[in-house]
């Protein structure tokens, strides 16, 4: 990077638009850059080298590298892409490029997207809604060329090399014991006045407009298998995925991995299926062989409850534990990572799911949202996903979950804002490259994450969490530096 042109990283204020381009300015020994809640992006000229003998608040070891970084991203979705087709197609080009293009804006690498409907989607849908087609004649991702088809088509526009893994929120109906997308009633008025009454708040849930239609009796529970246990289904369900790789494949969308059920243990209102762990290694049996023909990977999860002995029956079940390489956790889940990390050490382990909030966007989250990221990272997480990419301002989605994004639309003005954790993101994801390791580190001061990228450059992201500036000296490798942190602000610094 020694013979690198120094740039500028532009920041362009429209009228309600707000613009990020990338670069970087090349300082003596590294690039800076901070962000807070009222500034966005801004870049340092030079990172000041400690006085002779300052004792170090911390020191970062390159040469004791942990886990491997395969990258970052988000989820496509349909209100994603049905928010960002309310803008000119000018605004959408600048968008993505910001987010997909490599070495440009946020570099996302990897990402997810459902097997048919999710709880962003526009309503309910399967890929095979024909009841008792174990033959899948009538399988079909037709409705999928209109949104999340052209969606990630655009993505791969500016990054062709784009990584995609992929879930199912729900099996089609006819193959769950409940004949139903759902596992959980729409709450009523009176069952939330009591919860309320009982000194609980439904943070960013709106119910006053959803209905979903399940009975009482079609009700699913958590540690029960709402996926009927036959081979029958067990078989078909696995050529369900099949036929989705290969109809992408068509597309010319290639799927590299796949987790066999969103959130096994949650019964929901949107589309869902609760498995107990023994139910999804039997599945893992079938869904294995299908996969392996394909050259995908099948990883376990998503596990969204703090219980280790779940991963363990799948991991450790003779038939299903050789197709497993990896597995992904979100929200509880985050409990049992670190532990799963210490006994499965050469497992892939993905934050799979990024909390996503109230659709307040706000800077409290924003805070709350490095917590999580530096919680994954160091319990051995190998890469980190985003939810939302772009929703409209509020973020509501069909069945009345209020939730954050990176991008945020305003569907009067036809105008769209990058919110605070997109930039959060960014300071990690524009600099911290695939192949990348996390490096442990020590000492007084641990607010932040260290790696090391292929060319050796050492990325430190650092939160300032106090309400004044604060000067932190942290030695890396043979280097120190003495940074003054802006009150409340996150800093990215790169020692090359």
């Amino acid at each position: 990077m020694g013979n690198k042109l120094n740039s500028l990283c532009q920041v362009l204020l429209l009228p309600g638009v707000l613009l990020a381009t990338t670069s970087s300015v090349l300082a003596q020994n590294g690039e800076w850059v901070s962000t807070t809640s009222t500034s966005n992006w801004n870049v340092k000229h030079q990172i000041p080298a400690a006085q002779n003998g300052k004792i170090a608040d911390a020191e970062v070891f390159t040469d004791k590298a942990l886990q491997k970084v395969e990258g970052f991203g988000g989820c496509f979705n349909e209100l994603g892409y049905t928010s960002l087709q309310l803008l000119s197609k000018k605004d959408r080009q600048t968008i993505m490029k910001e987010l997909f293009a490599p070495g440009f804006g946020a570099n996302f690498t990897i990402c997810r997207m459902p097997v048919g409907a999710n709880d962003f989607s526009l309503d309910w849908y399967s890929y095979d809604e024909t009841d008792g087609d174990f033959d899948l004649k009538n399988f079909s991702i037709d409705r999928d060329l209109k949104t999340l088809i052209p969606f990630i088509k655009e993505a791969q526009k500016y990054n062709p090399k784009l990584a995609l893994w992929a879930s199912p929120w729900s099996p089609p109906q006819w193959l769950k014991r409940n004949k139903h997308y759902a596992a959980a009633m729409v709450p009523s008025k009176e069952v939330i006045k009591k919860y309320e009454a009982s000194g609980h708040k439904l943070t960013g849930m709106d119910f006053s407009n959803v209905t979903n239609g399940l009975e009482p009796n079609q009700v699913g529970k958590e540690g029960t298998d709402m996926f009927v246990q036959d081979d029958k289904y067990f078989t078909t369900y696995a050529n369900y995925f099949g036929k989705f790789i290969d109809a992408y494949k068509k597309q010319g969308i290639s799927i590299g991995m796949v987790m066999p059920q969103n959130e096994f243990n949650s019964a929901q209102i949107f589309p869902s299926c609760t498995w107990t762990a023994h139910g999804l290694a039997k599945f893992v049996s079938y869904l294995g062989p299908q996969m392996q023909q394909r050259g995908v990977k099948v990883f376990f999860g998503t596990d969204e409850r703090p219980n280790e002995k779940l991963a363990d029956t799948v991991l450790t079940s003779p038939e299903s534990s050789k197709f497993v390489t990896g597995m992904g956790f979100q929200w509880a889940g985050k409990g049992a990572i670190a532990g799963i990390h210490n006994r499965y050490p050469n497992l892939t382990l993905y934050q799979s799911e990024q909390e996503c909030g109230d659709g307040q966007n706000d800077w409290k989250y924003c805070r709350y949202t490095w917590d999580l990221m530096k919680h994954y990272f160091n319990s051995g997480a190998n890469a980190y996903m985003y939810w939302n990419i772009s929703l409209n301002e509020g973020g509501i989605s069909h069945w009345g979950w209020h939730q954050n994004s990176l991008v945020s639309v305003d569907t009067t003005a036809r105008t769209y804002k990058f919110n605070h954790e997109y930039y959060l993101f960014k300071h990690l994801s524009h600099y911290v490259k695939p192949g990348a390791v996390m490096l442990n580190t020590s000492g007084a001061f641990n607010n932040m994450l260290a790696f090391k990228n292929p060319d050796n450059s050492v990325i430190l992201v650092v939160q300032n969490e106090t309400e004044t500036e604060k000067q932190v000296t942290i030695k890396v490798g043979n280097k120190t530096i003495s940074p003054v942190l802006e009150a409340d602000s996150f800093n990215t610094l790169v020692i090359n």
